[in-house]
């Protein structure tokens, strides 16, 4: 055999120069020649072969038209040779494991049995492929002019073509015996089962595997020689990936119930990348793609739903930080599907679930009973800062700022989850988006959620930016300005943030009036310039009020009868009554446009000093009314008492707390006030009045006041005297009042505040559609539903049914008329 494959690498055969000058040439006996010669190369005989008198045989049968002949009797020849020779060997070599069906064979033969038997069958099919190969390459030499001529001439396919068929058919295609398979059947079950055996973690010979898989490439299903008919793809790789999917389809299901979720996503991933490198060093690349697609089929896309909810599952994950296995979750689906569907709704099932949940015990916090708010009252020391005291928080305040916190810290857990477990190159957008639509809908659908922010800000700008640099005080306002974003309902988030804001600064209880102003700025730029306007116009009015109150000053030491009041100092804020809540202090505004509530009544001193300053108002402003708001009110007293180691102490008080004790200071030791007499003297407002006086005369660090009977509660027929025993070991005293700091609203006050916002919804959601009717002049009812609701959505989410009350109500007043006309309910601009 060495010496014919010798030969024919020696060079090619030469035509012979002349033709046969019309000799005749016998066919019989030159076809036994030539069927002698392929004889002794197919047992390897071929050393001392003429390969050059082999052609010119070949070729003077061909030149006397016996090409047909000639090509019939080579094809018996192979067809011959195969069936007899060939596959007699090969057959010989199929042992007991090999010839029983799949499932008893594995179960009467061990996995070593039947590996080597098939291996013993895969290398005598490959010994025979590959010597076929080479004769027929020899054949194909000697053949050359009948492959050139009659092949070309008649559409036959090339000696060598056919011989391939003959191999596929002989060979592999011919049933053993009746009620038998064939080989190709019997090929297809032994490299299963070594794929089978290698996916179970056993040693196979992956080469000769290849080998006969090369076999199979290199045959079709017709003489045609279509390249989608070929042999592998038709026979081997159809079974192959059916077998596999059956495999992959068990194993799924048996991980499921056996493995946690995490084992079973690496096992996933090992198993695709088993595949692919399988294909490369066993099958043919081509197969890849495919049997990948069947892993994840079978262990992915048809149980992304399974490993998502078991025990062990997503939510196991994002409970106990497991991010690592979110990732493998992450990178499962996104092999199968980029949008991952079913992880997506898992993780915003599960926000879902902790923001009910957050939302639920912020619920259950605000309806429990109500407990001590602040602290009715405070002592101070001289060298320690104002802020130096910290009140406990109101019992459902603290719950509203602990809603808030949670929420925070819910967007900050999936934030860290994006970032470390959804991600390739950068966070996915698609879950990040997903996530964050769920984060809305759980603040969303907590009808107090607009209050909370506003309170969580208020504690922020209060207390809980004290002693932080300027990078924590920067994320404070970055939180907040985050979970603002997600709210449907700004209008009302304006509403209690200004009442928040007013009492700020009224009450002076704002660390930092630069970080208020960049906390504005920074609401500007997410929600526009109109959001914003008043709480500048708040600002402004601050700034202009203390500039007034240096001109008053300056004015009343120039006036006699001012000057001389007893060294009373007067500090005014002025506000704009359409810019601050005014509806937030109603309680203690005097001259109330009910004319029911009797005004307060000031001592001569104070009374001249108030007196004063209306008139210097009213000389720089013609025309406008001021309304004394007495409640928001503070003063500071300088009070002596005899057993108390402070010569002279600073008392700091509502201007309420200040209008009692100066009901005292000329009363004789021992003399006594009821509370129908301070009533009377003060006209303060009886809830007014009651929470001072407990101030006062109940809270052990503020006790000016002795209170008989002694208990905590305030009422009629209660008599009150000056505290001739007070002993405070510090200058300065603050008495502070229950009711001074923002606290969350009852259901009386709540249902005042959306009534509220409802009017005012109602003459933004006329000033949208008059804006919307003027550009369009005529406008079909739906189309302009639509646009009314796209224009207020930065602003709040409208009702329906009140954006078509509003409707009717502009028709009513002639600014729209419907068009009667119209195939479809239409208006028409009119105004």
């Amino acid at each position: 055999m060495a010496s014919a494959m010798s030969r024919r690498g020696g060079g090619k055969i030469r035509a012979p120069r002349r033709g046969l000058n019309g000799a005749d040439v016998d066919f019989q006996t030159t076809w036994i020649v030539l069927e002698t010669a392929f004889r002794e190369i197919h047992t390897k005989n071929a050393s001392a072969l003429s390969f050059e008198e082999l052609y010119r045989n070949a070729y003077k049968l061909v030149l006397k038209k016996q090409g047909e002949e000639l090509y019939k009797r080579v094809a018996e020849f192979e067809e011959q040779w195969l069936g007899s020779t060939v596959r007699k060997e090969i057959v010989q070599t199929l042992s007991a494991p090999l010839m029983v069906n799949e499932g008893a064979g594995r179960t009467l033969a061990t996995a070593n049995e039947r590996r080597q038997a098939g291996e013993k069958f895969l290398r005598r099919l490959k010994q025979s492929w590959e010597d076929h190969q080479v004769c027929m390459g020899m054949l194909t030499d000697v053949l050359m002019y009948m492959d050139r001529v009659y092949c070309t001439d008649h559409r036959q396919p090339s000696i060598f073509a056919k011989s391939m068929g003959l191999f596929r058919d002989q060979i592999l295609r011919t049933p053993l015996s009746q009620h038998q398979p064939n080989l190709l059947d019997v090929l297809t079950r032994i490299i299963l089962d070594q794929i089978q055996m290698d996916r179970d973690g056993e040693n196979i010979d992956p080469f000769l595997i290849k080998s006969n898989v090369y076999m199979l490439e290199g045959l079709y299903e017709s003489d045609v020689e279509a390249e989608d008919d070929k042999l592998y793809l038709k026979s081997f790789e159809l079974e192959f990936l059916q077998q596999s999917a059956e495999f992959y389809r068990e194993e799924g299901a048996r991980l499921l119930k056996e493995s946690d979720a995490g084992t079973y996503c690496r096992h996933a991933k090992r198993r695709i990348d088993e595949e692919n490198d399988r294909c490369r060093s066993t099958l043919t690349e081509s197969t890849s793609p495919k049997i990948v697609r069947v892993v994840e089929d079978e262990l992915i896309r048809n149980k992304m739903k399974g490993l998502i909810e078991m025990e062990s599952g997503v939510a196991f994950m994002v409970d106990n930080e497991k991010l690592h296995e979110l990732n493998l979750v992450f990178d499962l689906e996104a092999r199968v599907d980029p949008k991952k569907p079913e992880l997506t709704r898992a993780m915003q099932k599960i926000i879902a679930e902790m923001g009910t949940n957050i939302n639920n015990a912020a619920i259950a916090a605000s309806e429990a009973p109500q407990v001590q708010t602040e602290a009715p009252a405070a002592e101070e020391d001289d060298g320690k800062a104002r802020t130096a005291s910290v009140k406990p928080l109101n019992q459902q305040t603290a719950a509203a700022l602990k809603w808030v916190e949670e929420i925070l810290a819910l967007k900050d857990r999936f934030d860290n989850i994006c970032k470390e477990s959804f991600k390739t190159q950068s966070v996915d957008q698609a879950l990040s988006t997903a996530i964050n639509r769920s984060m809305a809908d759980v603040i969303n659908a907590f009808s107090r959620g607009s209050e909370y922010i506003s309170l969580f800000i208020d504690d922020n700008m209060k207390r809980g930016i004290k002693d932080k640099t300027e990078a924590e005080v920067d994320l404070m306002l970055e939180k907040a300005i985050m979970v603002l974003r997600y709210l449907q309902d700004k209008d009302i988030f304006e509403t209690y943030y200004k009442k928040h804001l007013c009492k700020r600064l009224l009450l002076k209880k704002s660390v930092s009036v630069e970080v208020e102003k960049q906390m504005i700025s920074r609401m500007k730029v997410e929600l526009g310039n109109s959001f914003t306007l008043k709480f500048e116009a708040m600002f402004k009015d601050m700034t202009l009020s203390e500039e007034l109150s240096n001109g008053y000053k300056k004015h009343a030491a120039g006036v006699a009868d001012l000057n001389d009041s007893k060294g009373i100092e007067l500090s005014i804020k002025v506000l704009t009554s359409m810019t601050w809540p005014l509806e937030a202090f109603r309680s203690g505004i005097e001259g109330d446009n009910d004319g029911i509530r009797p005004q307060i009544i000031y001592p001569p001193a104070i009374r001249r000093v108030k007196e004063g300053f209306e008139r210097f108002y009213s000389q720089k402003h013609s025309g406008r009314k001021l309304t004394w708001h007495n409640n928001m009110g503070d003063a500071l007293l300088k009070a002596r008492f005899p057993h108390s180691k402070a010569t002279v102490h600073d008392v700091e008080c509502s201007t309420y707390a200040m209008l009692i004790l100066l009901l005292f200071e000329d009363l004789p030791n021992g003399s006594t006030l009821s509370f129908e007499e301070i009533e009377a003297a003060t006209n303060i407002p009886l809830d007014d009045l009651k929470r001072n006086l407990q101030s006062l005369a109940v809270a052990p660090k503020t006790r000016f006041l002795v209170k008989t009977p002694m208990s905590r509660e305030i009422k009629p027929g209660d008599r009150f005297r000056y505290n001739e025993n007070f002993v405070s070991n510090v200058r300065r005293i603050r008495v502070g009042v229950v009711s001074a700091g923002n606290k969350v609203e009852g259901d009386r006050e709540r249902k005042e505040t959306e009534k509220k916002n409802n009017e005012d919804r109602k003459f933004q959601i006329e000033a949208a559609i008059v804006r919307i009717m003027k550009q369009r002049k005529e406008l079909a009812h739906a189309q302009l539903l639509t646009e009314t609701l796209t224009q207020l959505s930065h602003q709040f989410k409208p009702d329906v049914n009140m954006i078509k009350k509003r409707i009717e109500g502009l028709i009513e007043r002639e600014y729209l008329e419907r068009m009667d006309e119209a195939p479809v309910p239409s208006y028409r601009y009119l105004a």
